[in-house]
């Protein structure tokens, strides 16, 4: 048993270096994929190069992104990163909500 010891070190080693990230670039391919196809007009994303902007038209390979109010951009579809939330459930930043003074002037 001892003399083959050093195989079966060499085996898992193996295992570990190929076989498991193979299987982890799998799982994440699998979910960019699915991100891209739930992909609709009006969506906020994210780019990999973090870029914000919001789905305005999708095509085979491609979508675009209005980045400003009238700016559209067209990027490949696997340059978009993630779905972001949209921006009106952001919480209350008034000057007055926490922390900051109240109408009467005090902390």
């Amino acid at each position: 048993m001892d003399k083959y010891f050093p195989f079966i070190v060499v085996a898992l080693l193996v295992v570990m270096l190929f076989v498991l990230p193979a299987r982890q670039r799998k799982r994440m391919a699998a979910q960019a994929q699915t991100l891209q196809d739930s992909l609709t007009v009006g969506t906020p994303v994210m780019t990999t190069s973090g870029l914000h902007g919001t789905v305005a038209g999708l095509h085979e390979g491609t979508v675009d992104l209005e980045i400003a109010p009238g700016v559209v951009a067209t990027f490949i579809r696997q340059a978009i990163l993630e779905v972001r939330k949209p921006a009106g459930n952001a919480p209350d930043d008034t000057p007055g909500a926490a922390g900051g003074q109240s109408a009467d002037g005090t902390l």
